[in-house]
């Protein structure tokens, strides 16, 4: 295909795609659900983050969990065994999960009216970027035992995110990583980005995240009411 054609093609994707995400939206905003994306490169940590959460808020959120990945269930299964609803979406050769994707899991689902949905997408630090799912905030993933440069490296994923949460704290003892560089590198691609340091094996910072996730709910709830 030519240039124009294959520019074209990628534009009626993306149109198609955020028509299927204004329905999600709508959807989530009438239900009162606070739905999340979160994204990564594969071993960030996120579905061991979303364990911990799940645990440590059972007593004061509801949550429910949409996981995307090429193949298998074994995060919807790790998911379960907290005792959250969970429905696992494979995307077979796809790189991401797409509103249209997302929109059948959540009618699957049925997360109940005033309840958070985490959507863990494909791990993948290109992709995923591009596709709006509904959710109220994207939020991107990074370990420390990547390099300090990721967000100079795949620029379009953190400008595309809310907050940056820097897991596996508990291991900067042990590696050569310079958070500093790391969170400055990631505010020049995007001014407005929150960022947080956890541990998601030790809770180290996690009711940092807690406080941010209540608060963001409670936020997007208000402007939901008024709208």
């Amino acid at each position: 295909m030519s240039q124009e054609r294959i520019i074209q093609v990628e534009r009626d994707i993306l149109s198609k795609n955020d028509a299927y995400a204004d329905e999600n939206r709508r959807h989530f905003d009438r239900n009162g659900i606070f739905a999340l994306n979160f994204v990564s490169s594969p071993g960030s940590g996120k579905t061991s983050l979303l364990v911990r959460t799940i645990k440590d808020l059972k007593d004061r959120v509801t949550i429910s969990v949409i996981e995307g990945d090429q193949q298998t269930s074994n995060d919807a299964a790790r998911i379960r065994e907290t005792g959250a609803a969970a429905i696992q979406i494979n995307t077979g050769k796809g790189c991401h999960l797409d509103a249209h994707m997302v929109g059948h899991a959540v009618e699957d689902l049925a997360p109940v009216a005033g309840s958070t949905l985490f959507i863990e997408n494909v791990g993948n630090l290109v992709c995923p970027s591009a596709f709006d799912l509904g959710e109220a905030h994207k939020v991107v993933v990074l370990s420390v035992t990547e390099g300090e440069d990721k967000p100079l490296k795949y620029p379009d994923m953190f400008a595309a995110a809310d907050l940056m949460i820097l897991n596996k704290s508990d291991l900067l003892p042990h590696l050569d990583f310079n958070v500093g560089l790391c969170i400055a590198n990631a505010l020049r691609v995007n001014p407005r980005l929150q960022t947080l340091i956890v541990s998601a094996r030790t809770g180290e910072g996690m009711e940092a995240f807690y406080a941010w996730l209540e608060a963001s709910a409670a936020q997007r709830a208000a402007r939901a009411k008024v709208a």
